[in-house]
C-alpha cells in the first residue's frame, strides 16, 4: 500500500477548505484516508495552513510521499525546511536556529510585498489622474440593522 499526503476537499461550494490527510494512493480524493494530520484555508487572508508536525513527521518517517501541492504547502509554512533538516539528523539547536532565521526572511518578504502593493496603488491612483478617470468609489461601510428588541 502507497501512502500518500495529500489533500481532501471539504467546505461548502465556492468556499473550499482542505484537510491534508495520510491516505493509500488508490483511494478517491475524498475517500477514505488513514489520518487527517492538517488543514489548509486558501481563502482566508492570509491563508491558514496548520500541521500536526509530530504525525505528519511520522508518515514521512514510515515512506509517504507528499504530493506537489502538499509539499509546496509545507515549504510555505516552513515544515518542509524542518524535516529535511531532521531527516539529516540535524541537532534541534541548529533546526531551531534554521527556523529562527527563515522567519526573519519570511517577515522581510512579507514587508517587501507590502510595499511594492502600495507603490502599485499609488502608481495606478496616479496613472487614473492623468488620464481623467474618476477615481473609484470607496466601499461603502456596512450598515448596521436596528436592535431586534427595540
Amino acid at each position: 500500500m502507497a501512502v500518500r499526503i495529500r489533500l481532501r476537499r471539504i467546505g461548502k461550494k465556492k468556499m473550499p477548505m482542505y484537510q491534508i490527510v495520510a491516505a493509500d494512493s488508490r483511494a478517491a480524493r475524498n475517500g477514505k484516508f488513514l489520518e487527517v494530520v492538517g488543514r489548509y484555508e486558501p481563502l482566508k487572508n492570509p491563508m491558514v495552513i496548520t500541521t500536526r508536525e509530530e504525525r505528519l513527521f511520522h508518515w514521512l518517517k514510515n515512506g509517504a510521499l507528499p504530493t506537489d501541492t502538499v509539499r509546496s504547502l509545507l515549504q510555505r509554512s516552513g515544515i518542509w525546511i524542518k524535516w529535511t533538516m531532521t531527516k539529516k539528523g540535524t541537532e534541534s539547536g541548529k533546526i531551531a536556529a534554521e527556523m529562527e532565521k527563515w522567519q526573519l526572511g519570511q517577515a522581510e518578504k512579507q514587508a517587501r510585498d507590502t510595499e511594492r502593493r502600495t507603490r502599485r496603488h499609488a502608481a495606478r491612483k496616479k496613472a487614473r489622474k492623468a488620464k481623467g478617470e474618476p477615481a473609484p468609489a470607496p466601499a461603502a461601510p456596512p450598515v448596521e440593522a436596528p436592535a431586534a428588541g427595540a
